[in-house]
């Protein structure tokens, strides 16, 4: 039976993942969860369900209020980052779900990787901000990287069909988010509440504003060239509204292999945490004539330029993403806030882009310091853009 760490578990990959690991009691079982401090309720109620020894949590006071929801139970509770990298690599765990959101998770997923365990990896920004030392930790301990996004666990599926040395380009396919089709002057005045209705997937908000803006498809390319070592000019984005195929690799004998399923993220956390075995299907399986006709189209990144601007920071390299995630991560917090407009996100993360030249991102330390003042940069981006509104 595998031990399993699950970071993340009150989100939305958390709580699909939960629901996936109850339907495979047989297979797996939950020795750690950590967890943000704003739904404590919720994660005592998962502790008590699947009885974790070790439960991880932000601050000292989610610690104390967790124990008090807790009382009773022979579940320890830890705080801090000390107590995340704790609950990733030292509970006993083979099997870590990294699914934290932002650059929260890098530091308890790298742990993970560096004590040389099997990483489902949900946290996109853990390989955006710190491909390099992620990568080059997983190759020295052996550590196993799984992708749980769909799309990168679609293209995992299809490298499965033919070698390395075959594959032309990897096509990742985008929904296009609720605002496909639009002006930028119209994108303009788009509310919070608008963003946040994504029109195929149930995401968190962080990630459904992403999608609206497509950052989400450039945060992937990102982390699709350290997952799957391609260059920038190999990845590809097409627009697909139906978000039924989720991602595809074309050869170079010019034969396409593409991944389809129900926009439901189960298909892809248990493909990660069963391979490389296949079991019966945890949700609603496709139905092709229901879900056709299938549609394709090219982005537009005049209007959503943030793709632009992730491909642009991949290839200036060094710390250009980990900035670029950084700002983002500021920004959206700030749309969603009411503080800027959604068309001014682009100009927040271009502005910080544009500060410095790229330094270098080979270690934690190089990579956590261009976080944190990439952070401040979109601050006072931010600030600028709130005083050029009054």
């Amino acid at each position: 039976m595998r031990k399993v760490a699950l970071l993340g578990s009150t989100g939305s990959i958390g709580v699909s993942a939960l629901d996936v690991l109850g339907r495979l009691r047989d297979r797996f079982r939950v020795v750690a969860l950590a967890a943000g401090g704003g739904r404590l309720g919720e994660l005592a109620r998962q502790a008590r369900e699947v009885r974790p020894a070790l439960v991880a949590v932000p601050g000292a006071d989610d610690a104390t209020r967790l124990r008090e929801l807790l009382a009773g139970e022979p579940i320890e509770v830890v705080a801090g980052e000390e107590g995340l990298v704790r609950a990733a690599a030292g509970s006993g765990a083979d099997l870590v779900i990294a699914a934290i959101v932002g650059a929260a998770g890098l530091v308890p997923t790298l742990a993970a990787v560096r004590a040389g365990l099997t990483v489902a990896l949900a946290n996109k920004e853990a390989l955006v901000a710190a491909g390099e030392v992620m990568t080059r930790a997983a190759r020295e301990s052996g550590a196993t990287l799984l992708p749980v996004d769909s799309e990168h666990n679609a293209i995992h599926q299809c490298l499965r069909a033919g070698r390395a040395d075959e594959v032309r380009r990897i096509v990742l396919t985008a929904s296009g988010g609720p605002f496909r089709g639009r002006t930028a002057g119209e994108l303009a005045a788009v509310t919070p509440e608008e963003a946040l209705r994504h029109p195929t997937w149930e995401m968190g908000p962080k990630i459904t504003i992403d999608s609206a803006t497509l950052m989400n498809k450039g945060l992937e390319v990102i982390e699709a060239r350290w997952l799957f070592g391609l260059p920038p000019g190999a990845i590809d984005v097409v627009i697909h509204p139906q978000s039924v195929v989720h991602s595809m690799v074309e050869f170079r004998d010019g034969s396409i292999v593409a991944q389809l399923g129900t926009p439901d993220m189960r298909h892809p956390i248990q493909y990660a945490l069963t391979y490389p075995e296949r079991l019966d299907a945890p949700a609603e399986r496709l139905d092709l004539l229901a879900a056709s006709p299938l549609e394709f189209e090219p982005p537009d990144p005049e209007t959503f330029r943030c793709l632009a601007l992730a491909y642009r920071a991949l290839e200036a390299g060094g710390d250009a993403p980990a900035r670029l995630n950084a700002a983002n991560e500021v920004a959206v917090e700030a749309f969603l806030a009411g503080r800027i407009p959604f068309d001014r996100i682009p100009a927040v993360l271009e502005r910080v882009l544009e500060a410095r030249p790229p330094g270098p991102a080979d270690t934690l330390e190089a990579v956590l310091a261009a976080d944190r003042e990439a952070r401040e940069a979109a601050r006072r981006a931010v600030a600028r853009e709130t005083e050029g509104r009054r």
